[in-house]
This record gives structure tokens, sequence and C-alpha cells, in this order.
């Protein structure tokens, strides 16, 4: 059953850079360094080799967006040399997957916890052997 009030959660915490699961870790320590996992619930944030290359997607359709909205901007104003078109489109083609990278690995993990839950391991309880 789709909840979406559970998907709109997942979401706003991958908006927030926090654990889709538990919404209180943070997923980086450093502008482009990723914890291993959440400091809070011990969610493995990379699951597997090549488990990012979902966020190049992701990037790669925001950084899409922004050029093609500045394109049809642009193209409002006929005076604005082809020139200044390329160099804006150039400088934004390099700057925004830059911006965008820890939202794109955010979001990427939000999705993916969406339809593939983690759930975490069964506490333990009474002594241990």
């Amino acid at each position: 059953m789709l909840d979406l009030a559970r998907i709109a959660r997942i979401l706003a915490r991958g908006t927030r850079l926090r654990c889709p699961r538990c919404g209180a870790g943070p997923l980086f320590r450093g502008p482009f360094r990723m914890h291993g996992e959440c400091l809070d619930c011990a969610l493995p944030f990379e699951q597997e080799q090549g488990y990012f290359v979902g966020a190049i997607y992701v990037n790669y359709a925001a950084t899409a967006l922004v050029l093609v909205a500045v394109f049809v901007v642009l193209q409002l104003f006929p005076g604005v040399p082809i020139l200044l078109q390329l160099l804006l489109g150039g400088l934004l083609a390099v700057l925004v997957p830059l911006i965008f990278f820890r939202h794109s690995r955010s979001l990427w993990m939000s999705l993916d916890y969406i339809v593939n839950p983690v759930e975490p391991p069964p506490r333990r309880v009474g002594p241990s052997t």
C-alpha cells in the first residue's frame, strides 16, 4: 500500500541531508565526505560498491533542469550575446553538480529507502552468551 505520509517524511529527511531511516543522523562529515553509517541508528549509507551511481543520475537530471530553465529564460531576452549564453551555460554545467552533490546523494538514498527499506536488526533482550 502506498503510504504518502511515509514517502513525504523520508523525502523531507533527504532534503535536510539526514538519515532516511531515523532522520536524526547527519549524512556528511565534510563538504564531500560521508559518514560510513548513521551515527544514530547505524544504517549503512553505502549499501554496496557502486551504490551511488544512481545519485549521479539524480545530479545529472537536476543539472539538466537548471540548464534548460536558464536557456528558456535567456530566450526571452534576444539581445543576450551567444558567447555570454555559452559562458553562463558552461559555468552552470560545472557549478550545479558540485553544489547539488550532497543533495543528490541524500535524495538517492531516500528514494532507495522508500523502495527498499532496511530495518534495524532486532535488539537483544536479556543476558548475552
